[in-house]
C-alpha cells in the first residue's frame, strides 16, 4: 500500500483529509512497503492541525524526524528497509499551537533529478548519497545524516534541502547516523565506517562552530557496521560487533550487503578523547549486536558505564530489515577498571529500542531512560518505556492497539529543570485513520493521558531518529 493520490511535490493546505487504513496488508510481500511502514509520494506543507488536549506553551521550536521513503519503489525483494530515498517530517510547535506540519525529501542525486529539481551544491563522498537516518541541530543550522560514507546534507528551517557538507570541512572522511553532542562543550562526536573501506574505522570530533578538529584511525577487520557510539567525560566508546561487510551478499545482489558474522567476535574499546588508537583498550562480550546506546559515563575507580540496547544476533535470517527475533533486552554494560570483559546486568527484559536519555546529562550519570517498545510487524499496542535507573524499575505510556508508536525524545521544560521535568514526544502511527500524529507525553507522569495529539493530515511512515530544535536554534537556519 502506497499512501497519498497527489502529485510528487504538493503545497496545500488541509483539515479533513481523506484516509487509508495502515493496518492492512498489501500485496508487495515486503513488511517495509507496507502498513504503516508504507512510503508516501507527495511532499506536504498543512498549516491547519488540529490538537487534541493543550500544547504546553513553553515548547517554541521544531520536532522533525527522519526515515527511508523510496521514491520509486524497487520489486519487494530488492527493498530493503535501510536503503530507501531519505524524507524528513517536522511539526512547528509555539505558543500552544501547532503552526505547520511538513515532510520534505532529502536532496539526493537520484530524487533531485526524478523531482526535476537542481543537484544540491557541495561535495558528496562514497559510493551513494541517500540520507535516512537522523536529523539534528549542529553550529546553527539542521542537518541530516546517515552512515556508510555519505556527508550530512544541511537543511533549512522549513526542512527543504540546501547542500551536501561536512558540516564546514572538506569531506575528506565519512561521518555517522548518530554523532553525540556533549552538552557542556558542545562538541559532536562520531565513530563512523565508509562501505568501502573494511580495515578502518574513524573517530570524528566536529567543534561547536561546524569544523572538524579531530580524526582518529581505528584499525578493524572485515568491516564491521557500527550504527552508533557513546561517550564519556573522558572516553569514546567503539562497538566492534559482528555484523560485517559481506562480498557474498554483494555478489548476490543484495540491497544491504552486512550480515551476522558471529566469527567476527564482538568487542567494546574505549578510546581516551584525547588519544590516539594506540591507546585503544578492548573488552570482549559475547555475541550479539547494538544499534543504539543510551548514555555512558565514567566511574570513580576508571570503569566505564555504558546503557545499551541488545539484540542477540542481527540481519542473520532477513534480507530485508532487522531480524523479528532478536529480543532486544536494555541492559547495563560495565567496562571494569581491571578488567578485560564487559560486565552485564539485564535492566528490563522487555522487547524495545530507540533508547534515549534526558541529553544534557549525557556523557555524565544519570537516572532515566526513555525507549519504545519493539516489534517487527505491521501491529499497533506498544508502549513508551521510562526505566528508573535509581531504583530497576519500568513505568509505561499505552498508546492502544490502534497505535504503532516510533522514537521518543526527551524536552526538557526550562535549561534548568529537573532531569523527568518535561515532556517526551514522537510520532505515532494511528492504524485506524492511516494518519500520523505527534503525541506530547509529560516525562514525570509517562503513564497518564498525552498532554497535547498533534493530528497530522498526512500519513508518517514509521522511520528512524530525530530531534527537538528549540526556536531560539532555528532563527539562523533560515
Amino acid at each position: 500500500m502506497r499512501h497519498a493520490s497527489l502529485p510528487l511535490s504538493v503545497d496545500h493546505d488541509e483539515s479533513a483529509p481523506s484516509t487509508q487504513l495502515l493496518g492492512q496488508q498489501s500485496q508487495h510481500g515486503n513488511l517495509y512497503l507496507e502498513g504503516p511502514f508504507a512510503p508516501v509520494d507527495r511532499e506536504t506543507t498543512a498549516t491547519t492541525l488540529r490538537v487534541k488536549g493543550a500544547i504546553p506553551p513553553e515548547l517554541d521550536g521544531l520536532y522533525a524526524r527522519i526515515g527511508p521513503n523510496p521514491l520509486k519503489p524497487p520489486s519487494p525483494a530488492r527493498y530493503h528497509w535501510f536503503t530507501g530515498d531519505g524524507m524528513v517530517h517536522g511539526v512547528r510547535l509555539s505558543g500552544g499551537q501547532a503552526l505547520w506540519y511538513r515532510n520534505r525529501w532529502i536532496g539526493s542525486k537520484t530524487v533531485q533529478k526524478a523531482l526535476g529539481r537542481e543537484v544540491l551544491p557541495g561535495k558528496t563522498r562514497g559510493i551513494f548519497d541517500t540520507v535516512n537516518t537522523n536529523v539534528f541541530g549542529h553550529a546553527g543550522r539542521l542537518w541530516a545524516s546517515v552512515e556508510a560514507g555519505p556527508v550530512p546534507v544541511q537543511l533549512d528551517a522549513e526542512l527543504q534541502s540546501v547542500r551536501h557538507g561536512l558540516f564546514d570541512s572538506a569531506p575528506t572522511v565519512a561521518f555517522s547516523a548518530h554523532p553525540h553532542r556533549d552538552p557542556i562543550t558542545g562538541d559532536l562526536h562520531a565513530v563512523t565506517y565508509d562501505a568501502t573501506e573494511r580495515k578502518a574505522l574513524s573517530y570524528v570530533r566536529v567543534n561547536a562552530q561546524g569544523q572538524v578538529d579531530k580524526v582518529v584511525r581505528i584499525p578493524v577487520r572485515q568491516g564491521p557496521m557500527v550504527h552508533d557510539c557513546a561517550i564519556t567525560r573522558t572516553r569514546v566508546i567503539v562497538l566492534d560487533l559482528p555484523v560485517t561487510f559481506s562480498f557474498w551478499a554483494l555478489l548476490k545482489r543484495s540491497p544491504f550487503p552486512y550480515v551476522w558474522n558471529p566469527a567476527h567476535g564482538a568487542r567494546v574499546g574505549l578510546l581516551p578523547r584525547d588519544g590516539q588508537a594506540s591507546d585503544m583498550r578492548w573488552f570482549d562480550v559475547d555475541p550479539c549486536y547494538v544499534f543504539h546506546p543510551c548514555n555512558a559515563f565514567d566511574q570513580a575507580d576508571g570503569s566505564v558505564v555504558m546503557d545499551v540496547v541488545v539484540h542477540r544476533h542481527m540481519f542473520d535470517h532477513s534480507r530485508i530489515g532487522p531480524d523479528a527475533d532478536t529480543q532486544p533486552r536494555f541492559e547495563r554494560w560495565t567496562l571494569p577498571a581491571g578488567g578485560s570483559r564487559v560486565l552485564r546486568e539485564v535492566i528490563s527484559e522487555r522487547a524495545q529500542e530507540f533508547p534515549r536519555p534526558d541529553e544534557r546529562l549525557f556523557a555524565q550519570p544519570y537516572r532515566y531512560a526513555y525507549a519504545v517498545e519493539f516489534s517487527v510487524d505491521t501491529r499497533g499496542g506498544q508502549s513508551v518505556l521510562k526505566h528508573d535507573l535509581s531504583t530497576r524499575t519500568t513505568t509505561e505510556h499505552r498508546f492502544g492497539e490502534h497505535i504503532k508508536p516510533g522514537e521518543f525524545v526527551f524536552v526538557p521544560r526550562h535549561a534548568k529543570s529537573a532531569e523527568d521535568e518535561g515532556w517526551l514526544m514522537g510520532f505515532v502511527s494511528n492504524l485506524e485513520t492511516g494518519l500520523g500524529e505527534l503525541h506530547v507525553l509529560n516525562a514525570a507522569d509517562v503513564g497518564a493521558p498525552a498532554v497535547a495529539i498533534v493530528e497530522v493530515p498526512a500519513a508518517v511512515p514509521l522511520g528512524f531518529h530525530g530531534n527537538w530544535v528549540a526556536a531560539a536554534d532555528l532563527g539562523s537556519m533560515g
